[in-house]
């Protein structure tokens, strides 16, 4: 690549982003960042800065973080320093990188540069283009797909040909500006493209959320970051009173052999979950970036082949003996190692989310059904018919409650699950038993929590289908005990009979199970999006099954970005298996 290229200066009007909720950038290639450094610096010094920067970057190969570093302009050091950080993993697709509490977005795209503009939605209000990136026709039609009138282009050097192209695309150039600049302005009416059927909003209003767990509070904390005003409606007096108040959990990347789409869903969620958990909490307290091993007692560890050498072990690779031996397994066990992994204390990272001046909860609410005023808001109401709060826009994070607050005649069928954990304090008797990091696998043990009255160890949980009743029975207890038992026996034989007290039914170190229920979808992935294009402005992000700490804050994320017409924070056709039109096909298919 040219040095001209990096060097390039932006100029003004592609930084113009004064008055504006968010500013979009693209740019053709990212090179090592100097672009995207030099607009975070000048946006940062701006005090009439938009709410957000968005700034999307094209890469043919993963970018190493010395790079960054060594080319950086010396004003945008710090910038470098925190990008340097977060270039891990960059296998082939989309990747959200967030900074600044999240109101600085970088989105990368590793890929060739003509495949990845034709295939991923995106509007920019501001574009930088290499000549070397578009060579046809086509590929200046494909930029010219993530335009919209006024969009504004900045070439880095001259090229009279891709000039000529870009003409007759739609661009007008500017005279005298060196580098060329030019602004989209169509003779004909472009056609809209975005990443679903309704019209982006142009400014943040109300927006009011029902379920205060995992899934509520990472989509509020997105939307009020925005500049919504959001009321958040919980059952309980406080946040986290479902099954977002587990003691512990993980955040943990899927694998599979042929990177599946749960795989790929799994590490853009970790990556913006991990992002989050840095911006919002208190390491090694709320939460702890220990690292996963997963003890592959199916007998495969799921790692693709073509991860060995390349960017994927970053993310997940075999385990080393050390590693085994730590966590008292045999030299022979088979495993993998999560790197980008670690254990969360939920209720922190929701009370976390909520602490915003934007957002406001409200415990102690039962919401019986929805409403529509006539002004068109949406309006929660209770068990009277009265209106308990309204809003411009809806969204339903309430898990299992979900089906009976959809509009009139439609039907979503998900799964209740209640799991149950057992449970217990670190002792001299077990402590030096259990490994200092999680182990995932057949159920998973989060061990050494820090916690009001010491340091705790969890183990779960159950998966029992279609069963929803609360409270648990004593006998259920006592049957989750023993499933759970039986599940540690299987992960860590070896600490599994030091711990056989904690999960013995009258042993005085036996704790009650904590359970509670949780709601899958058909296919097992969660629901994030508008619930139907008859009921605007109702949204939903719900369905997270077991994976909530995981994928929540990458659905509110998404469901923010399709609702502003913002770059998406994963793959165009990852967010389709995320839609709500699915399920209509799903229900349509066993109808039949």
């Amino acid at each position: 690549m040219p040095a001209s290229f990096a060097s390039c200066p932006l100029h003004p009007d592609l930084l113009a982003w004064q008055g504006r909720t968010c500013w979009r950038m693209l740019s053709t290639d990212f090179a090592q960042g100097q672009h995207f450094l030099q607009a975070w610096a000048a946006w940062q010094a701006d005090a009439q800065r938009s709410q957000l920067l968005h700034f999307t970057g094209i890469l043919a190969q993963p970018l190493a973080a010395d790079a960054v570093l060594a080319q950086a302009p010396a004003a945008c050091t710090a910038q470098a320093r925190e990008l340097a950080q977060q270039l891990y993993g960059l296998l082939p697709g989309v990747h959200r990188l967030s900074f600044a509490q999240g109101r600085v977005l970088l989105t990368l795209w590793v890929g060739d540069a003509q495949t990845m503009l034709r295939q991923q939605t995106s509007t920019a209000d501001a574009l930088l283009l290499h000549p070397e990136f578009l060579t046809d026709a086509y590929s200046v039609k494909a930029l010219a797909r993530h335009c919209q009138r006024g969009s504004v282009l900045q070439l880095s050097q001259p090229s009279a040909p891709l000039q000529q192209a870009l003409q007759a695309a739609g661009f007008a150039f500017a005279d005298g500006h060196e580098p060329p600049l030019a602004h989209y302005a169509p003779r004909w009416e472009p056609r809209k493209r975005s990443a679903g059927e309704h019209e982006a909003v142009t400014q943040p209003g109300t927006a009011l959320v029902i379920g205060a767990g995992l899934a509520g509070s990472a989509v509020a904390r997105s939307l009020a970051v925005r500049g919504w005003q959001v009321t958040v409606l919980g059952a309980g007096d406080e946040p986290a009173d479902g099954a977002s108040g587990l003691p512990a959990g993980l955040f943990c990347p899927h694998v599979s052999p042929d990177d599946s789409v749960l795989s790929r869903l799994s590490r853009n969620g970790v990556r913006l979950t991990l992002q989050r958990l840095r911006d919002l909490c208190e390491k090694d307290q709320d939460w702890g970036l220990s690292g996963v091993l997963e003890h592959c007692t199916d007998g495969g560890t799921g790692l693709p082949a073509s991860w060995a050498n390349g960017p994927g072990a970053q993310w997940s690779h075999a385990t080393t003996a050390a590693q085994l031996q730590t966590a008292g397994l045999d030299a022979d066990t088979i495993a993998c190692w999560h790197a980008q992994a670690g254990w969360v204390r939920p209720a922190q990272l929701v009370k976390a989310q909520l602490a915003h001046p934007q957002i406001r909860f409200r415990g102690d609410t039962q919401v019986k059904r929805l409403a529509r005023s006539e002004g068109g808001q949406w309006q929660a109401l209770d068990n009277a018919a009265q209106v308990i709060a309204q809003a411009d826009l809806l969204i339903l994070a309430c898990g299992p409650a979900t089906p009976a607050l959809l509009p009139d005649g439609m039907q979503w069928e998900l799964q209740s699950l209640r799991g149950q954990i057992s449970w217990g304090w670190h002792t001299a008797a077990n402590a030096t038993a259990l490994p200092p990091f999680p182990v995932n696998g057949n159920g998973n043990l989060v061990t050494h929590v820090p916690m009001q009255g010491g340091h705790a160890w969890v183990m779960g949980s159950t998966f029992e289908r279609d069963v929803d009743t609360m409270p648990i029975s004593q006998a259920d207890q006592d049957a989750a005990h023993a499933v759970n038992y039986d599940k540690l026996s299987t992960l860590l034989p070896r600490s599994a009979p030091v711990l056989q007290p904690w999960f013995t039914p009258g042993d005085e170190h036996c704790q009650p199970t904590w359970g509670r229920v949780r709601c899958a979808s058909h296919d097992r992935l969660p629901i994030a999006g508008p619930v139907s294009q008859a009921a605007p402005g109702l949204w939903a992000s719900t369905a997270m099954g077991a994976r909530g700490l995981t994928l929540s804050v990458l659905c509110g994320e998404l469901i923010a970005a399709q609702l502003h017409g913002e770059p998406l924070p994963l793959d165009h056709k990852l967010a389709q298996h995320l839609g709500t039109e699915r399920l209509a096909r799903s229900i349509k298919k066993e109808s039949c």
